[in-house]
């Protein structure tokens, strides 16, 4: 009689275990690296609001809105390049219009050497998820923040929620951290997963 060959149920138990521990190191890998990004963006707005009080502290004034801003060598004139200084920043977030104080924020930052870039660059950075960082203080749908807000556009829906877990109540329609839909700016009231979002944080 020819001898059966196979797996024994010891071994097919190991090779169980062994896909289960290379499972769960696979997602905790990738946990790390969700909490790493969701720490990168609130690294980034920690830096930009140390970056405006350090503006604000020098020159009172704020950066985008400053009517002096020519002060600088890099902006010889305030036909364009300075705000109106009335406490707020016009135009949207993600604003792809020169000389709109949304985008004037950067260029006076980067004039007086709070963050890097060329002296002339208006245009807002990239955050970790290949979307903009931008400021604002224009109404949005679906979001009710007073005042000045710094917006990240194109955050995935499991970093919001754990932006919002560690630092607001979770919810996108209220807080100090809100968000509406990447897509159109549409309101939500409930984060989805797979759904790519604009995040918004009260300055």
């Amino acid at each position: 009689m020819k001898k059966q060959f196979g797996f024994t149920l010891v071994e097919i138990a190991i090779v169980l275990v062994i896909i289960g521990l290379l499972l769960g190191g696979v997602l905790k890998g990738q946990e790390l690296i969700n909490n790493a990004k969701a720490k990168n963006i609130e690294n980034e707005v920690t830096n930009i609001r140390t970056a405006i009080y350090s503006y604000q502290d020098r020159y009172r004034a704020l950066p985008g809105d400053d009517n002096k801003a020519d002060r600088f060598t890099g902006i010889t004139t305030c036909t364009d390049n300075c705000g109106n200084s009335n406490g707020t920043i016009e135009g949207v977030f993600n604003s792809s219009t020169d000389n709109v104080e949304s985008r004037l924020f950067w260029l006076h930052l980067r004039n007086a050497g709070l963050i890097e870039g060329a002296t002339n660059d208006q245009a807002q950075p990239n955050n970790v998820f290949n979307g903009l960082i931008g400021i604002s203080s224009e109404t949005l749908t679906g979001v009710n923040i007073p005042g000045i807000y710094i917006g990240f556009s194109n955050i995935p829906a499991n970093i919001a929620i754990i932006i919002e877990s560690r630092l607001d109540d979770g919810k996108p329609n209220s807080g100090s951290i809100q968000a509406n839909k990447n897509a159109d700016g549409s309101a939500v009231s409930s984060y989805t997963e797979g759904e790519l979002y604009r995040l918004y944080f009260a300055l």
